[in-house]
């Protein structure tokens, strides 16, 4: 918290501390095993305004920056990453609509958002377009006042409970990813299914879906800004969202710093808490300095992208690529903390460890973060 110089933002985080110790943590373990979406938690969440944190007062939310963003995200993951990507995603499927919607789009669909009332997701993974956007193979053709959608989308973080999704689909596949555009869809629509609810390594109470379009219309207001502007829209929102996840793995990586520390004060060997042995030190040590400098990059970059600052590519892929390298690290050390007690599931240590791995492939690998920044770089 003492990397926080606004007396706004202590006050956010430290209401933020006292609802994740009443609510979140003690459900986190429950929500991980049972695989269920916490609908009681997005309650709490809708009621504190958290699900309006990335959209602007005259669209309906409370904007206050997107360090307010990361802040949120980051405290909720120190208990339960899964809870954490009711926020981060709704976030996410709402900033396509930000940055290029029309006044209409932003006024119609903001204050449903910011609500909680709709859940919106993010649509652009598919199984053959990863990384690859250009791959793409939904398909989306104008026919008089209406769009008509083919194609299919997978690993859609919160696909399968959202009421809408911000589509990427193909509208000119000659022209690669500038024949790229975005759309809203209802998941009402006739022709939209969800085909599978992935089972995962972690993350396990955020539903991930593959998504299906068969002949799925939309009327042409729908468009996301300018046909083939989709990439354009798909990249900058990851501009965005990527501070968020490296919030969300320095949420992880804390809550597992502070279990081990927990743990090193509690168990004794060779009649003194293991805390006090060097070699356990040092590891905490090097675990409390890592956490902090990632957070440090993090709140900077979203300090970047609130100045929409030329920089804010470089320092977003930046700060993903060290938070979660970091949140990986730390959650494993913490387990080798705990040692033995730390491999079994009736401690946190085991599911902190395999929720922080996602972090390292979502919204961009760090293989990919790492081309981002080599390119910033060579400019």
């Amino acid at each position: 918290m003492y990397l926080l110089h606004n007396e706004d933002q202590k006050m956010f985080v430290d209401q933020l501390r006292r609802m994740v110790d009443d609510k979140v943590r003690p459900r986190a373990a429950e929500i991980d095993e049972k695989e269920e979406f916490p609908w009681d938690l997005k309650q709490v969440f809708q009621d504190m305004g958290l699900l309006g944190l990335a959209i602007p007062e005259e669209y309906g939310g409370n904007k206050q920056g997107h360090l307010f963003t990361c802040l949120a995200v980051e405290e909720i993951a120190v208990a339960c990453v899964s809870s954490s990507l009711i926020v981060q995603g709704q976030a996410l499927g709402w900033e396509p609509i930000l940055i290029g919607g029309t006044e209409e789009q932003k006024k119609k669909y903001g204050p449903i958002i910011a609500s909680g009332e709709a859940i919106i997701s993010y649509g652009l993974t598919e199984p053959g377009a990863g990384s690859d956007s250009g791959a793409m193979a939904t398909r989306a053709v104008k026919k008089g006042d209406k769009y008509i959608i083919n194609g299919t989308k997978c690993f859609i973080t919160n696909g399968p409970v959202a009421n809408y999704i911000t589509v990427f689909a193909m509208t000119d596949a000659s022209k690669g990813v500038k024949g790229i555009s975005a759309f809203i869809v209802p998941t009402d629509s006739p022709g939209f299914s969800v085909a599978k609810w992935e089972k995962k390594m972690g993350i396990k109470g955020s539903p991930t879906g593959q998504l299906v379009f068969e002949d799925v219309e939309i009327p042409a207001e729908n468009l996301i800004g300018q046909e083939g502007k989709g990439f354009v829209y798909a990249m900058k929102t990851l501009d965005t969202s990527r501070p968020v996840i490296g919030a969300q793995a320095c949420g992880v990586a804390r809550g597992a710093l502070e279990l081990a520390i927990k743990y090193s004060k509690e168990r004794v060997q060779f009649g003194k808490p293991i805390g006090q042995f060097q070699g356990i030190g040092w590891m905490l040590a090097d675990m409390a300095a890592e956490v902090d400098a990632a957070r440090s990059l993090v709140y900077q970059a979203a300090q970047l992208i609130d100045e929409d600052n030329p920089n804010k590519s470089y320092l977003s892929a930046a700060s993903k690529l060290v938070a979660s390298n970091t949140a990986m690290k730390v959650t494993t050390d913490a387990l080798q903390v705990a040692a033995g007690y730390g491999y079994m599931r009736e401690y946190p240590f085991e599911r902190m460890m395999r929720d922080a791995k996602i972090t390292q492939i979502y919204e961009g690998t760090n293989q990919i973060m790492k081309l981002i920044i080599s390119r910033e770089l060579l400019k």
